[in-house]
């Protein structure tokens, strides 16, 4: 495998360039930590390190280096189809390198070997309440794949510390590979009635998912595609990423930590912001029956910032101009979309929002992140955040399919470089004080 030789080439070279940098500046600082980073939940203190991707305040998220609009005009596509294959982003996030398309078509096919879904996850799936919450189910199926980690076997086994990568790497491809599907069930038990549709060996990882889902409309193939592509990584601080991170350094492999990372994804501060983001723009669409005038959207967003509440999808800890995932979104909508309200809403919102925060004067970023139009074009294509149920949260499983590809890229490496344990240290409210007078 192409992938695999790449990074033995790689591994040794980044090892040196991290024992070298250690070896001459270990007690170099980088920044400097103070009460209020401590008591706020550690924001902006710099202590992570990670190579897949960095978030910049103007240009927004880099995968290695590339922006958005980079991405998807240099990854290698498949005959016929408008956006990059997500097989050729997994290289690109594990090598650093663009592939070529037989390079991506080689990933492809890895993860059409190693899709099938075992029965007794199927089983476990099926054997929980009704009401049990998307992303819940999600969690649970990638902790049941726990026993086929091939990390855990080789470390039981015994391997030396160097060939730590390897296992990982194996253990990435197998459960990255059974994600589409894994989704793709829990949508079919919460909406059609438990059907499930096993994943075509002639399709792409994208196309394979839309398939499964049994959305009719081809376009949202491509559509699946972007997705999983501008929501695989947005560095390693984030609470999905440093959770799995955080379990990963113990040495669990990528079932126990994935679970974990996914466990953060679900929080209403974290991966369901996307589901706001749609619950607010139905709101406004409820409450005048139609597509609104702008200044009647004005007059909603005034009402709601003056009750207190903050505009779901709009604002940004570090970006501080519109998300180019957001862009990348809009202009797909744009091309592909005609005559859908709800989607017309989200651009109208995007005219009108970013204006009303700027004269409220209170938000550091007005503009738009990649939750505010996600959900309306995910809806556009039947795909619904809500069940039969009334329970919600699918489109946070969606989120985490994506997410993962970041994150196993991350333990990949880590392993790779030996990173040890993660144990920073903790003080008493009264050692702070003692340091503040």
């Amino acid at each position: 495998m192409q992938l695999k030789k790449r990074l033995q080439i790689k591994i040794p070279e980044m090892r040196d360039r991290v024992s070298r940098l250690l070896r001459v500046a270990y007690d170099t600082k980088v920044s400097e930590v103070t009460i209020g980073q401590v008591f706020g939940g550690m924001r902006g203190v710099k202590g992570l390190v990670s190579d897949i991707s960095s978030v910049h305040p103007i240009e927004g998220i880099r995968l290695r280096g590339l922006t958005i609009p980079e991405i998807l005009d240099t990854l290698p596509v498949s005959n016929g189809s408008e956006i990059p294959l997500v097989g050729g982003l997994y290289f690109l996030l594990l090598t650093g390198d663009i592939p070529t398309l037989d390079e991506a078509l080689e990933i492809e096919q890895e993860w059409n070997k190693r899709s099938q879904i075992p029965d007794y996850l199927i089983d476990l799936l099926k054997s929980m309440p009704k009401d049990t919450a998307p992303m819940t189910l999600f969690s649970q199926a990638i902790l049941s794949l726990q026993a086929e980690s091939q990390f855990m076997k080789m470390y039981l086994e015994g391997m030396r510390k160097e060939d730590y990568w390897e296992p990982m790497l194996e253990d990435s491809l197998n459960l990255t590979a059974k994600l589409p599907s894994i989704a793709a069930i829990i949508y079919s038990l919460k909406h059609n009635h438990g059907e499930i549709v096993k994943p075509h060996s002639e399709l792409d990882w994208g196309a394979n998912f839309a398939r499964m889902m049994k959305v009719k409309d081809i376009k949202y193939e491509e559509f699946s595609r972007l997705y999983f592509i501008i929501h695989s990584d947005h560095e390693l601080g984030n609470v999905s990423a440093h959770a799995t991170h955080l379990v990963g350094s113990s040495l669990s492999d990528i079932y126990l930590s994935a679970s974990a990372g996914m466990n953060g994804l679900s929080g209403p501060l974290h991966g369901r912001a996307n589901q706001e983001s749609l619950r607010w723009l139905l709101e406004i669409y409820d409450k005048f029956g139609k597509l609104p005038s702008k200044q009647e959207v004005i007059d909603h967003t005034w009402e709601t910032l003056n009750s207190g509440q903050v505009i779901p999808g709009y604002g940004h800890a570090v970006l501080r101009k519109t998300d180019p995932r957001f862009l990348a979104l809009l202009q797909f909508g744009k091309k592909h979309i005609k005559g859908d309200e709800i989607f017309d809403l989200a651009r109208l919102v995007y005219k009108v929002v970013p204006e009303v925060l700027k004269d409220q004067g209170k938000a550091k970023n007005p503009w738009p992140n990649v939750d505010a139009i996600s959900g309306s074009l995910q809806m556009h294509y039947g795909v619904d955040d809500c069940d039969r149920f009334g329970v919600c949260g699918f489109y946070t499983v969606l989120f985490g399919v994506s997410r993962i590809l970041g994150v196993s890229s991350n333990l990949v490496w880590a392993r790779a470089i030996g990173q040890p344990i993660e144990r920073p240290k903790s003080l008493t409210t009264s050692a702070l004080e003692e340091l503040a007078c």
